[in-house]
């Protein structure tokens, strides 16, 4: 039985777009028109806060707890607050299909409706069987004091909700709801992935048949851009989550689309573009002059804009009835030694989804920007301990016709700034992608990882990015190479070794 809602001083319920549009204008500072006819609200906190959120537990949990009372406490307050507050309320439903969906609520400020609009975006719509098993309860102008930044998230799996204090950034808004279906689907047998989705139709793919490709990743390591990029007239299904289950069947969760801005560009992102500068889309801290105009490469205020927009504005593909998927692409955004693409058996598979490694972004917040991280599936949402994720997606590839690659949205051989570095660019992954579907790739095995790493990829035109052991070799960097594979293996090693209850398998694949 889901809970029931605190009692308010008055309740809006399931406002249009319009509506909430003219309530941010009424009542919100911190917005503007752009020149594209869109809003854009300046939020005050500017990414998702992971040190603030805690799960409802009095149980040992290898996440961060709140106990049960401490956490009703918060609630109380946050009840008594709600009771003197005009509120919002947006239902709709995580996924589109009637036997996988999952009735969904947020319960919010109107002085903040730029959130529940934005998250209206996402929501499939209600219907008249509509009953609400996950509620997000979320008061932007409530801080938490004495918790970090002052905000708090508290995420309660036994009732399926999720309560936000003192955080204006909508992650929280559409990751309360997506961090608890992550428990519903793993419950159903599946995997919920921090993932993209996108098909190549029947008529460009080698089986004839239409393909579906799983796309995960950190935010920030190109997760949307390689989902939206059109190679081979692929058409993007979903931008953020998915539930992989048994057999390779596949389930999506939203009907819009939650982007970063930054560096946005109308040749490289034609869709993405086309979506965020549509009159319907929301803006998040992206910059805007005085005179609306807007600039997705200025940085002074944070790198990390975001916007939403509905599926239903862009070339896409229905997000119902998929095939099953034929491809999963791990995405990683290294700097040193991680080749374009390299091809994983299994139990590989398994140890880089769980190794999850990139380098870290804005999106995570100034404490993960430029560093190098380590998160498992590369989903930060995950409800326990993290072995479990992969785990499961081992069981997955064993019941299915999962074919797994590792692709590489950075450089290799030094950062930005070494100038004997090489950066994989935008078509070299869309040349990967074509070569994959088409099955015209050459593959050779890494000596080093053990991996299958490209021999030649038909219009790729650096081979070096596909075997960086040659532009270290043709450098005379072997000794540095050399180095660098040695630390990766012992950090591995070590890393996943402290993940109990890991299935042994996991890990097999760390070196050749």
């Amino acid at each position: 039985m889901s809970l029931e809602l605190p009692p308010a001083r008055s309740v809006a319920e399931n406002p249009t777009q319009e509506q909430l549009r003219a309530w941010v204008l009424e009542l919100q500072p911190n917005v503007q028109e752009t020149e594209f006819g869109n809003l854009n609200y300046r939020a005050r906190v500017k990414s998702r806060l992971a040190k603030s959120t805690f799960f409802v537990s009095d149980e040992p949990n290898a996440k961060p707890t709140i106990s049960r009372a401490e956490a009703a406490e918060w609630a109380a307050k946050q009840d008594a607050y709600i009771a003197e507050q005009d509120m919002v309320l947006v239902e709709g439903y995580i996924g589109p299909d009637p036997e996988f969906r999952t009735g969904t609520r947020l319960f919010m400020e109107r002085s903040n409706s730029n959130i529940p609009a934005m998250q209206q975006q996402l929501f499939f719509p209600r219907d008249a069987a509509f009953t609400p098993e996950f509620t997000i309860i979320y008061t932007p102008n409530l801080a938490a004091p004495g918790k970090p930044d002052d905000c708090l998230i508290t995420v309660d799996l036994e009732t399926y909700t999720t309560r936000v204090f003192g955080s204006d950034y909508f992650g929280e808004s559409k990751m309360g709801g997506l961090r608890m279906w992550n428990k519903l689907v793993y419950d159903r047998g599946g995997l919920a992935m921090h993932s993209g989705a996108k098909t190549f139709p029947a008529d460009q793919t080698s089986s004839g048949e239409e393909e579906l490709a799983l796309i995960i990743g950190l935010s920030g390591t190109g997760k949307t851009t390689t989902t939206f990029r059109n190679v081979k007239g692929s058409l993007p299904v979903q931008d953020d989550f998915i539930a992989l289950m048994p057999g390779g069947q596949v389930y999506t969760t939203e009907d819009g689309c939650f982007a970063k801005t930054f560096g946005l560009d109308p040749d490289d992102e034609p869709t993405i573009h086309g979506g965020a500068t549509a009159p319907d889309a929301w803006l998040e801290s992206v910059s805007v002059d005085a005179a609306g105009k807007v600039d997705f490469f200025d940085t002074d205020y944070t790198a990390n804009g975001r916007c939403t927009f509905p599926l239903a504005g862009i070339r896409h593909r229905d997000p119902r009835d998929l095939p099953k998927a034929r491809y999963l692409f791990i995405l990683n955004r290294n700097e040193n030694l991680i080749p374009a693409v390299a091809k994983l058996h299994p139990a590989q598979a398994a140890t880089y989804f769980m190794l999850g490694e990139t380098k870290g972004t804005s999106a995570g917040g100034a404490a993960e920007a430029g560093k190098n991280l380590r998160v498992p599936g590369t989903n930060p949402f995950w409800f326990e301990n993290d072995a479990s994720q992969a785990n499961r997606l081992l069981e997955l590839l064993e019941s299915s016709a999962l074919e797994v690659y590792l692709l590489n949205t950075g450089r290799v051989g030094g950062t930005d700034d070494d100038e004997r570095s090489k950066k994989v660019r935008i078509p070299h992954s869309a040349a990967v992608q074509q070569g994959i579907v088409d099955g015209t790739i050459s593959w050779v095995e890494d000596p080093d990882f053990g991996y299958l790493v490209a021999d030649d990829i038909p219009g790729f035109d650096d081979p070096e990015l596909l075997q960086p052991r040659r532009l270290y070799e043709r450098q005379g960097r072997l000794d540095e190479y050399q180095r660098l594979v040695d630390r990766l293996a012992e950090e591995r090693a070590a890393y996943l070794a402290g993940y109990e209850g890991l299935d042994p398998r996991v890990g097999a694949g760390i070196s050749s």
